[in-house]
């Protein structure tokens, strides 16, 4: 028993239970920080600007993203009985798959309006997490891979305006603001390609960190908001509203279940490069079950909708690190700093032209996944055609916004605002319509 007792409390890194010791452990939980913490910030940081909230708003903004942060992680880690977390090695943050919806709502609308939109969304999850079984031949690789590559062209424009300075800024299409943000791109892409280990892991927050220290030197930086920040936070519950609009809850809540049948491939790659097997229906369940719940509560707390992170289920199917107290590490540490106003006051200071260097190349690599996933299909004409018409009908009508002008403004939220919602459906029903491919010989 007591030789029992011991191998728990000095578990391998590679087992799924038991306590590693703390020096093996810490800088590898440290690794999934720093792989997720820039990720995580970033869309409250855009969907504040879209909002035009104050500096202090948006600092609480943050800070309730990584204190759900860290709750969500700790949930899916250590499971509430048998169905409400998936007890699997992921870590979950703030998701850009809602930006480009999220960013129209706080223009048109508010934050509240956000976080009512979240708490349907969060009900959708839970409704999907009990039958997911039946609702995942609605959402083959085909269409999740059209969603996602949707999501990646939705966000370039906001990256390009970003670069150049943000559009409220006095500043926007400076050269200086350009010329930081292509140096910032610069080091980010040098990491990635020309270094390996936790340069290339870390390389979107050392180019950051680079542009920052260059955007300090030109004395684009203002430290004010820090000094008035305070040592510790302590989340205010409801204290951006909470406010329904049913065009805003259909669009969110739309991205919910697409967003719950997508964390299936993130649970599915964790199990398949990290424990050699398929998921249980009970740990999909559970994970889904959990996902939906935990989102509810972010609301009530400011924080904005989480999901899987993908960079971070590579880093466990890549090191075949699956300990589970090792991302419990990571997650006690992310909710640390968002108990920290100081800490998310220091990130407000980023400049946008740095914010935007740093993230285009995220969601080039958002779009590229997406197709990945199509491109893992066969390339027929019906399939073309699914993806095409979908992304066609979803990207134009964006873009061309004013087409939508006679109808109702909840139309013009749900389909013109963002392009993922109509690419989507369109992706959906085509997918059902159309006849499927004979198969080859027949």
């Amino acid at each position: 028993m007591a030789n029992d007792v011991k191998m728990k409390k000095h578990a391998s890194v590679f087992d799924l239970n038991g306590v590693p010791r703390f020096g093996e452990a810490l800088p590898l939980a440290l690794q999934h920080v720093v792989a997720m913490i820039v990720g995580c910030v970033t869309p409250s940081i855009i969907v504040a600007g879209a909002g035009q909230i104050s500096n202090a708003d948006k600092v609480i903004l943050i800070q309730a993203a990584l204190v759900i942060a860290g709750i969500s992680t700790l949930l899916q880690l250590f499971p509430i009985g048998k169905y409400f977390g998936s007890g699997l090695p992921v870590i979950m943050g703030v998701s850009f798959a809602y930006v480009p919806s999220m960013s129209a709502i706080a223009e048109g609308y508010d934050i509240g309006t956000i976080l009512g939109a979240q708490i349907i969304g969060g009900v959708v999850a839970f409704v999907v997490g009990l039958f997911i079984k039946q609702l995942r031949k609605f959402f083959p690789p085909l269409i999740t891979g059209t969603v996602v590559f949707s999501i990646g062209l939705s966000l370039y424009p906001t990256a390009i305006n970003y670069m150049a300075g943000g559009t409220s800024s006095p500043s926007y299409g400076s050269w200086k603001n350009w010329a930081i943000a292509i140096f910032t791109l610069a080091v980010v892409t040098f990491l990635n390609h020309f270094t390996k280990g936790f340069f290339k892991l870390a390389s979107i927050l050392i180019g950051m960190v680079a542009g920052y220290i260059v955007a300090i030197a030109a004395g684009m930086v203002d430290f004010s908001a820090v000094g008035d920040a305070g040592l510790l936070y302590v989340p205010h519950p409801m204290h951006f509203g909470i406010h329904f609009n049913i065009s805003a809850s259909v669009a969110i809540g739309l991205l919910f279940a697409i967003n719950s049948v997508q964390a299936i491939g993130d649970f599915s790659a964790t199990t398949i490069g990290g424990l050699d097997r398929e998921p249980t229906d009970q740990e999909l369940q559970g994970g889904i079950l959990c996902y939906g719940v935990t989102n509810v509560l972010g609301a009530f707390i400011g924080g904005l909708p989480t999901a899987t992170y993908s960079q971070n289920v590579g880093i466990v199917s890549t090191t075949k690190v699956v300990n589970r107290m090792i991302l419990g590490l990571a997650a006690v540490i992310i909710l640390v700093a968002g108990l920290v106003p100081k800490f998310s006051a220091l990130l407000t200071t980023i400049p946008q032209c740095v914010l935007g260097g740093a993230t285009i190349s995220v969601f080039a690599s958002i779009a590229m996944t997406g197709i990945k996933l199509i491109t893992s299909q066969p390339m027929t004409y019906r399939n073309t055609s699914i993806v095409g018409l979908a992304v066609a009908m979803g990207m134009g009508v964006t873009q061309a916004s004013a087409s939508l002008g006679t109808f109702p403004d909840w139309v013009s939220t749900i389909f013109g605002k963002s392009p993922v919602v109509l690419a989507t459906i369109v992706a959906i029903l085509l997918n059902q319509i159309l006849p499927k491919d004979k198969p080859a010989g027949k």
